[in-house]
């Protein structure tokens, strides 16, 4: 695995939203600072910047996740109330925050490295490939959320010279926007293959690289398993569609020109090793834990007992009060279900495993979601036999990895499980390849073990592949109270939009609805 590294200095302090005024009065008041910056420390400051949409944290699963995109995708229980499917306005607000935060860092980056001299860019290719790729990575999932969003005119205070007068950017499209990621992974892609590092910057590049420790194969692996999520994303578009099918069956056919994680040690995620440092996960327990947020729903358990699955009780941990696995009951009334929760009844995600394991890892792309990307191409192009290796391949790769996030914990509230082998799961139960027979059912199969293995490790992704696919079949509580009924297509966008970006606003502002899907959203 990783290896430790130890970042002696990051460059921070550039905390500029999309359209936020009194940041933007108050930024780079001393632009000198800014000049003695460097690409390095700036990649680094770029990730660590964005590190709590990656790394589990107290505010990401607590204020944001917990409200909306964990109960949207069903991977918990909980007691339903009037307007629970209308996103919180500080969730809203806080991601898009956060994510732009992340983007001002990343331009800066773009600043300097136009400043350097040919050779200097040159030497520095490689901070550009690797930082544009996590970009990609957290940018199409603030897409997902909202739509068009603001890009390619955003965070651009420093470089417009702190004029914030003249920084509002313009909305850029969704589509427009999954095409440019597309194009510039593809790029990125080939010329990883090529590329040449200097001895002097690639020892700095593995000290200032968080991700995967300046390995260049793991960037490879990174940019094309991240071009196959982004591909079969817009796999049903009208316009990308058959660019996502030429493009993913160009990746899957050589895999030695276009590698893709497949194990997991070559998962792609920020592991933790100083618990005092910054990065860590020691909020994981607070985040999901309180208010009940880590109830598990009764749709993903009913599947997981059906099949005996082995990683239901590493996952999972049974109610306190309980003798089997139970799941809260979606549909059940409000009263029933908040006995079912403070009785101890209901289980809940497994303490030792998840939520209070400190270490952890922030996960971006694992082998198991690269298998169920293939499994789902395959299928959907006729090659049944290759289909069912990468859904079975998914299945052990997950187990693999919920195996490993159980060792590495260093919290043993519930008891480690014994091992158990997956040959029923995968030969003899309701999940097994032969039992479906068609590709809707078998379509049906890799959707849901996606989702089980997504579940609130990672929720904005779980849910975008529900929308997308309308798989797993979910039925929710209807909000006969609420203002929304059902559970949205999208969020709305934050408030300082509406109050300091208003001109651009007025482009989108007819989309700005729950209700409107996303460009891939087609079911």
């Amino acid at each position: 695995m990783k290896k430790l590294l130890i970042i002696a200095t990051l460059s921070f302090g550039l905390v500029v939203t999309s359209c936020q005024k009194s940041d933007f009065e108050d930024a780079y008041t001393d632009p000198s600072k800014i000049s003695q910056s460097t690409v390095e420390k700036q990649f680094a400051g770029f990730i660590y910047t964005t590190r709590e949409t990656v790394i589990p944290s107290y505010w990401n699963y607590f204020v944001i996740n917990r409200i909306t995109v964990n109960r949207y995708s069903q991977v918990v229980g909980w007691v339903n109330s009037e307007n629970q499917y209308v996103p919180g306005s500080a969730a809203v607000g806080d991601r898009w925050t956060n994510f732009y935060k992340g983007l001002a860092q990343f331009r800066e980056i773009e600043k300097i490295y136009a400043g350097l001299t040919d050779v200097e860019k040159k030497d520095r290719r490689i901070y550009i490939i690797a930082a544009t790729t996590f970009l990609y990575d957290q940018l199409h999932k603030v897409v997902d959320l909202h739509g068009d969003i603001p890009f390619s005119e955003a965070g651009m205070l420093s470089a417009k010279g702190g004029d914030y007068l003249n920084a509002n950017p313009k909305y850029d499209t969704a589509e427009a926007i999954y095409t440019k990621m597309l194009d510039d992974l593809k790029t990125f892609s080939d010329e990883l293959n090529s590329i040449s590092v200097i001895p002097g910057i690639m020892a700095g590049f593995k000290t200032q690289d968080l991700i995967n420790n300046g390995d260049l194969t793991l960037w490879k692996k990174y940019v094309n398993s991240l071009r196959l999520r982004l591909l079969t994303r817009v796999s049903g578009s009208s316009t990308l569609g058959a660019r996502s099918k030429t493009e993913i069956g160009a990746i899957l056919a050589d895999p030695t020109k276009y590698p893709v994680v497949t194990k997991y040690d070559e998962n792609i995620q920020i592991d933790i090793f100083n618990l005092g440092s910054q990065i860590n996960s020691t909020g994981f327990r607070t985040g999901l834990e309180d208010w009940d947020g880590n109830v598990a729903g009764k749709v993903m358990i009913d599947k997981m007992v059906a099949s005996s699955d082995p990683r239901l009780d590493v996952i999972f941990e049974k109610g306190q009060a309980a003798t089997e696995h139970v799941g809260l009951d979606p549909l059940g009334l409000p009263s029933n279900q908040q006995v079912l929760v403070t009785d101890g009844k209901v289980s809940r995600y497994n303490r030792s495993t998840i939520s209070r394991n400190e270490y952890f890892p922030g996960v971006l792309i694992t082998a198991s979601e690269v298998d169920y990307l293939k499994a789902e191409y395959y299928l959907n192009n006729g090659n049944d036999a290759a289909a069912k290796t990468s859904y079975e391949s998914g299945i052990k790769n997950s187990i693999s990895f919920y195996k490993k996030m159980r060792e590495i914990s260093n919290d043993n509230t519930t008891p480690s499980v014994a091992e158990t082998t997956p040959e029923k799961l995968l030969n003899d139960s309701p999940e097994s390849w032969g039992k479906a027979t068609s590709n809707a059912a078998k379509m049906a199969l890799i959707a849901g073990q996606r989702w089980i293995h997504f579940n609130v490790v990672q929720p904005t992704e779980n849910w975008a592949e529900i929308r997308r696919t309308d798989l797993p079949s979910l039925t929710f509580w209807t909000d006969n109270a609420g203002t929304q009924k059902t559970v949205p297509s999208r969020w709305q966008y934050p408030g300082n939009e509406t109050t300091y970006n208003v001109a651009n606003y007025e482009t989108v502002k007819s989309k700005d609805n729950l209700n409107t899907k996303i460009f891939w959203d087609l079911k």
